[in-house]
């Protein structure tokens, strides 16, 4: 007598509460090309496949997509997010390890927005400065060629 398959059909694969690529997709709201990604850089584990190569994802595979999602949508590294995945699969690990990934992340986004908001009023006195009509002068060509005389605020 054969030995049954590893490998089910996606029928039967969806009977056992298996999901296919486009199901963990319209699940979890990552794409189905970014959850290949994740597969390949070891985010999530390798997808078991059908005889014809399917993946499939059991709903414990769902709750990991979601809450890589969720990570990234809070700006974690992919790094972070290994770490993060690690210390949330670590039942022993200290809360303290967490928040203080956490608060570094925070911090490194405080001055992420520091800086995007001087390159913000730099723009924005770039823009006060440029006619906007038909002459050719434009303070904000100018200082992106490095020639321009620095712009009263």
């Amino acid at each position: 007598m054969a030995k049954p398959s590893l490998r089910p059909e996606l029928a039967q694969a969806r009977q056992q509460g298996f999901h296919n690529i486009g199901e963990a997709a319209d699940d979890t709201g990552v794409s189905a090309k970014m959850i290949r990604h994740y597969e390949r850089s070891g985010l999530i584990p390798p997808a078991q496949r059908t005889f014809a190569g399917y993946r499939l994802y059991a709903d414990s595979d769902l709750h990991r997509l979601r809450f890589i999602k969720r990570a990234r949508v809070l700006g974690f590294s992919m790094k972070q997010i290994e770490v993060l995945l690690n210390l949330w699969n670590d039942r022993q690990r200290a809360s303290a390890e967490v928040k203080a990934l956490a608060q570094a992340h925070a911090a490194e986004l405080g001055q992420r927005i520091a800086q995007m908001q001087a390159m913000q009023h730099t723009l924005e006195n770039l823009a006060r400065h440029c006619h906007g009509d038909d002459r050719p002068e434009c303070p904000i060509l100018q200082d992106l060629a490095g020639t321009a005389q620095a712009a009263a605020p």
